[in-house]
């Protein structure tokens, strides 16, 4: 037998007037799918559990989310966290913006078969090598010719290297190159990366 929460009853009762109808249908249909689950607070919003987690519903200012802890394996766009928000099915503003209760109790099954046959979460892809950035001759022999310049240059990460490089390399004219040179040079002796000017914005 399942059990539900008295922490996911405060969490909804003090979401937005516009998140209730949300959250308490999506709660409805997982108990009425999975009568065994059992309900959790874990990371301040409502988890639902079933021989380990299944999901899980959120609520903030403007939008709900839902979303599985096994998606990339139950939904056909990979399961991924949208653009809008997290979770796998947008920003959930109203009940329409949810796929039909057949089909999210289609969703709820096969997380639970996942579960039940101890099928583990992938892992999240690792993350590519930054990509080290090619130093054009002329900035290289003026790092060589300033050593506070060099030592300032190589200790920064990839991305503020190719900022600079692009920089340079993206001048229209030699005599903007020239300058541009120049001040990257002087920026560099004082530690300053290439967009060290909006950093503190």
């Amino acid at each position: 037998m399942g059990s539900q929460d008295t922490r996911v009853d405060a969490y909804i009762a003090k979401s937005a007037d516009f998140a209730k109808p949300i959250l308490t249908h999506l709660r409805d249909i997982v108990h009425a799918t999975c009568p065994e689950v059992e309900e959790t607070m874990k990371w301040s919003f409502p988890n639902f559990m079933y021989k380990g987690m299944l999901c899980s519903m959120a609520s903030f200012k403007e939008h709900c989310s839902f979303g599985f802890w096994k998606g990339s394996l139950i939904l056909k766009n990979g399961g991924g966290e949208t653009e809008q928000g997290m979770g796998h099915f947008g920003r959930i503003t109203k009940l329409s913006d949810l796929p039909s209760k057949k089909i999210l109790t289609g969703y709820i099954k096969k997380a639970m078969k996942l579960n039940e046959d101890g099928v583990k979460k992938p892992a999240p892809p690792k993350p590519k090598t930054p990509r080290e950035a090619v130093v054009p001759d002329d900035l290289a022999k003026a790092l060589q010719g300033n050593t506070a310049a060099r030592v300032a240059f190589e200790k920064f990460s990839p991305s503020h290297k190719r900022e600079y490089v692009e920089w340079i390399t993206d001048a229209k004219t030699q005599a903007t190159r020239t300058k541009r040179l120049q001040t990257a040079i002087e920026w560099m002796v004082e530690g300053k990366p290439r967009n060290w000017k909006y950093m503190n914005c």
